[in-house]
């Protein structure tokens, strides 16, 4: 399966003739950055604002993880009109004309549609488009341009995630090379070290507190400092359970995040047991390693 990027982009556009006659010109833009949940803002225009719930379900839907502004952009021509004549203010406003040019001699009339229209309160906004109808075609027209631009978001999410997860795998497998180079060098320091405790024990042979019991304890507290093979067992069983999640695919992030922390918990587990100058350096390039895979991690959904 595939890896998901949690940074991408998305657009789609689309024109769309409704029943009533009326044109749609619909933009839609999805951004996608990282962020540990999934987090989305949705901006519409005037008149949308009752898609919101429609356009965030679509959304939760498509994606698991990040932080995802959505940008819906709607041009309407035609159709039916979207006001009517307040014809009561029109009579208040003959009413007024008339009283005041009793009044006021000289005032000129107001003599034409045209006039009377621009007056305030003569033009009023329809009121069913101020929220569109969720069931209507406008809004399925709108919510489908929505799914067209997390197609295009998916599939440069996926084309990132592809290389994410390549990039994970080699950071394993750099990260396995050095396991095995820690084991067979640890495995030999063990056996040095005893080796050393047993020559300063010959030098200390004219101590006659010195028994054969203490020196057998020595060793055996030394070689309890010195063995890692929990650590080991567990780096391998990490790894292998690296390789598992990265062939599954899908929304894996969290579970790769875990397994990046695990790694540089044993890594340092093994840095405080070594006793070692070459198995130290080795131990630093573990834990390059690792911290390169717990930053590739932080961006895969």
């Amino acid at each position: 399966m595939t890896l998901f990027s949690m940074t991408g982009f998305g657009a789609a556009r689309a024109e769309r003739t409704l029943a009533d006659g009326a044109e749609l010109s619909i933009s839609v833009e999805i951004r996608t950055v990282n962020h540990k949940h999934l987090q989305a803002k949705v901006r519409l225009p005037q008149g949308y604002a009752a898609l919101e719930g429609g356009v965030d379900k679509a959304v939760r839907a498509r994606l698991s993880r990040g932080a995802v502004q959505v940008g819906v952009e709607v041009t309407r021509t035609g159709g039916q009109p979207s006001f009517s004549v307040d014809l009561s203010a029109v009579e208040r406003y003959e009413a007024l004309q008339k009283s005041l040019g009793e009044r006021f001699q000289g005032l000129r009339p107001i003599d034409s549609v045209t006039e009377m229209l621009g007056l305030p309160g003569v033009l009023v906004h329809d009121r069913s488009r101020q929220s569109v109808d969720l069931a209507g075609e406008e809004a399925q027209a709108v919510l489908a341009v929505v799914e067209e631009a997390l197609d295009a978001l998916l599939q440069m999410r996926a084309v990132e995630g592809e290389a994410m997860g390549a990039d994970v795998a080699g950071s394993g497998e750099e990260i396995a090379a050095l396991v095995v180079r820690i084991s067979e060098r640890m495995a030999g320091a063990a056996a040095r070290h005893r080796a050393r405790l047993v020559e300063r024990v010959g030098e200390l042979a004219g101590d006659k507190g010195l028994e054969a019991a203490d020196l057998a304890r020595e060793i055996a507290l030394l070689a309890d400092r010195l063995d890692i093979s929990e650590e080991i067992t567990r780096l391998e069983s990490h790894l292998a359970q690296l390789r598992s999640v990265l062939s599954s695919g899908g929304s894996v992030g969290r579970q790769l995040d875990f397994l990046a922390q695990e790694f540089f918990r044993e890594a340092n587990t093994v840095g405080s047991k070594c006793n070692d100058a070459d198995v130290a350096h080795l131990v630093v390039e573990l834990k390059t390693h690792v911290e390169r895979l717990r930053e590739q991690v932080q961006n895969i959904e």
